[in-house]
């Protein structure tokens, strides 16, 4: 069992499912994959993605790190490298994501960057982060700032996924976490909890009808389809012409 110094147990129950609409559920652990941005020994990045993955556990998640080392510049090899098809895999095996960086000279990690630059909009027919839900941290070495985690914002938008409205940024990060790696009791860590919770609660509402949130016209124009509700709706609509 996962010890938890910095968390007060009581007040951070698993998801209520009877505060959910009722309708046919997933019943399966939400799928999470997280991303992290640095590469250094004591990365900050992955200590603090680290602490919300043992979060996320505690409320009933599935939870996948994925490891950057190794992984190839974009576009420096063919997307067949093992690291790369590790990467769009879990993208495409995921029902939310947490992304968290470094604040490097303003903004995100290359690190980062390579990441997500690395999972397309689309593979086939397979779209690795469409409908998705996402969390955004990060880590800054001075004083608080939000300029990663807004870049962030802006590229789970670009990758059409659900970003959540909380976020973390922890501030001067050396002296937030422990010799051993976990993280101080602090408002910091409340605000993990915070947004980690808020992913969950987030993914299980959404995970079951992503499809239908990001179902477009233009798509559906583009490829000829029409899908059973939109042909539904226009009988429905023809009917009441008369």
């Amino acid at each position: 069992m996962t010890e938890f110094p910095a968390l007060q147990p009581a007040y951070l129950p698993g998801p209520d499912m009877s505060q959910l609409p009722p309708r046919e559920r997933a019943s399966h652990p939400p799928r999470i994959l997280m991303l992290y941005g640095s590469l250094r020994e004591r990365s900050y990045s992955r200590l603090l993605t680290e602490e919300a993955g043992r979060i996320l556990e505690r409320l009933g998640c599935e939870v996948r790190i994925f490891d950057p080392r190794d992984l190839p510049l974009p576009d420096a090899t063919a997307a067949e490298h093992l690291k790369v098809q590790e990467l769009r895999e879990l993208s495409a095996w995921s029902e939310g994501q947490v992304w968290c960086s470094p604040e490097r000279h303003g903004a995100i990690s290359g690190v980062m960057k390579a990441q997500i630059d690395w999972i397309p909009l689309e593979v086939g027919s397979v779209r690795p982060t469409q409908g998705r839900t996402l969390a955004v941290m990060q880590v800054s070495g001075g004083s608080q700032s939000f300029n990663a985690v807004n870049t962030l914002r802006l590229l789970g938008r670009w990758m059409r996924m659900i970003t959540i409205p909380n976020q973390s940024s922890v501030a001067k990060a050396f002296q937030e976490f422990e010799p051993d790696g976990r993280m101080k009791p602090s408002s910091y860590y409340d605000r993990v909890v915070d947004v980690m919770e808020e992913l969950v609660k987030f993914t299980v509402l959404t995970r079951d009808c992503a499809d239908y949130l990001v179902d477009r016209y233009s798509e559906r124009k583009a490829s000829g389809r029409i899908t059973e509700h939109v042909e539904l709706a226009r009988l429905a609509m023809s009917h009441e012409a008369f």
